[in-house]
């Protein structure tokens, strides 16, 4: 894995070393992953269910990025993906505060985008 590659994971707060250990020490396996995170459509997912009102849905798509991401060492989606997580579980339609979560989106679109960003000009 290229040096670069690794300095812009790490300066945009990834846990790098943490997830390079889940894979046993395998900086090319991590990085074959991490390509793979660019055909995850979690959060377009997520974004879909929320504007639907199928909350459930969003839900279930928030959980899966939130594991995807933690393998992964992307801390700042798996932070955020755990927040519309715990925003919704449980939750009926009506007790989803719908401003926390569109903000929280917001907010994890942004971040999803940066990373892709970095994982996409390594290809």
């Amino acid at each position: 894995m290229e040096e670069q590659f690794e300095k812009e994971l790490r300066e945009n707060e990834a846990g790098v070393d943490a997830a390079v250990k889940r894979f046993m020490g395998n900086k090319a396996l991590y990085k074959k992953f991490l390509l793979k995170f660019l055909d995850d459509h979690n959060y377009e997912a997520i974004t879909e269910h929320v504007y639907n009102g199928d909350y459930e849905g969003a839900f279930n798509s928030a959980h899966t990025l939130k594991g995807v991401s933690a393998n992964l060492g992307l801390d700042p989606i798996y932070k955020g993906a755990s927040e519309i997580t715990e925003l919704l579980r449980g939750k009926q339609a009506e007790e989803v505060d719908r401003a926390k979560v569109d903000a929280v989106l917001e907010e994890l679109g942004r971040v999803s985008g940066i990373f892709r960003g970095i994982i996409a000009k390594y290809k």
